[in-house]
């Protein structure tokens, strides 16, 4: 008799980059994950994504620790809390990456890039140039085919080549939790890809392929501005031999200007909130209401959410803020 496998329990996580502080459009897709994961019963990893050292800051990832808690939210392992797939921290983690990264070569998976950041930026603007899903640069394959005297001969130059991914021609499809159903090549997302910068940094797409398999990560709910990110990590899953998680991709929260919020910016950030008196609560109850979870806005915590909360009734459109914001929220406290 043949029987269904059974489904796979939830395991989530909440993953920031200690690149600043948090601002409204992270508490919006953290407390999105941490409800989606929460909602079945299931259990949530905090992991530290610290692995480009010129920009994470210590300062920054006990911030983010303390912000997270403030709006109410938890999680069943993590650097503070410790956990049996540990470290929690990328930074910690490079021998693996390496390891693996090894493992790939042998493999005849990868190969040396020696384009510069401006000669991509010149493919770029040129007018044959490729664009992929992201409306990002698709590698073009320069330097995939280069033999042994040609990258010898740019090694003696001094150029530090990048490591890139050699993709198949393939087309990779996936249902999104949110999105609905998916179906991108991988040229589309860009090509072959880099598994570490020329500088040495390993690459956030092995990094979090390696990690998710690593901590068993069953789910992952992140921004929809990275969902060309998804086919290429599908790819790494099938590589490594390992089952991938189910992805959401969630709207971004954009000013009234209709840009999405981002870190450089240094607005909206839940330091900034909190200061000017907001109250964890309105924070929450706001984003709720944006996210079709209440019915008003009016002041909430994550638990109270978790009965009614759907992936379903989330929009689909981008979260675009009103000019007065902070006193909206202030209101709200």
């Amino acid at each position: 008799m043949h029987t269904l496998d059974a489904p796979r329990p939830v395991r989530g996580r909440l993953a920031p980059s200690p690149t600043g502080h948090l601002h409204l459009g992270n508490a919006w897709s953290f407390l999105l994950a941490w409800l989606a994961a929460r909602a079945p019963g299931g259990q949530l990893v905090l992991r530290l994504e610290d692995i480009d050292p010129e920009r994470s800051r210590r300062e920054f990832a006990d911030a983010l620790l303390a912000d997270l808690r403030w709006l109410g939210l938890d999680w069943d392992e993590g650097p503070d809390v410790g956990g049996p797939c540990g470290p929690y921290e990328q930074g910690q983690r490079l021998e693996r990456y390496a390891a693996a990264l090894e493992d790939l070569a042998r493999a005849g998976r990868v190969y040396p890039c020696f384009c510069t950041r401006k000669e991509l930026r010149e493919l770029a603007s040129a007018p044959h140039a490729v664009l992929a899903g992201d409306g990002s640069l698709a590698y073009p394959g320069t330097c995939r085919e280069l033999d042994d005297a040609q990258r010898a001969k740019l090694l003696r130059q001094g150029r530090k080549p990048a490591l890139r991914l050699r993709c198949d021609e393939l087309r990779l499809d996936f249902a999104d939790l949110l999105a609905g159903p998916q179906s991108m090549t991988l040229a589309e997302c860009g090509g072959d890809f880099a598994l570490r910068r020329s500088d040495g940094v390993f690459a956030y797409q092995l990094a979090v392929v390696l990690d998710d398999i690593a901590m068993g990560i069953t789910q992952v709910l992140r921004g929809d501005d990275i969902l060309t990110s998804t086919p290429r990590q599908l790819y790494l899953y099938r590589l490594l031999g390992a089952t991938p998680p189910s992805h959401a991709h969630v709207p971004l929260v954009q000013n009234t200007q209709g840009e999405r919020l981002a870190k450089r910016h240094q607005s909206l950030t839940l330091a900034e909130l909190r200061a000017a008196g907001v109250s964890a609560q309105a924070v929450v109850g706001y984003l709720a209401w944006r996210a079709g979870l209440q019915r008003k806005p009016q002041p909430c915590t994550p638990h109270s959410l978790l009965p009614g909360f759907r992936l379903a009734a989330l929009p689909r459109g981008p979260i675009v803020l009103p000019q007065d914001i902070t006193a909206q929220l202030r209101a709200l406290t």
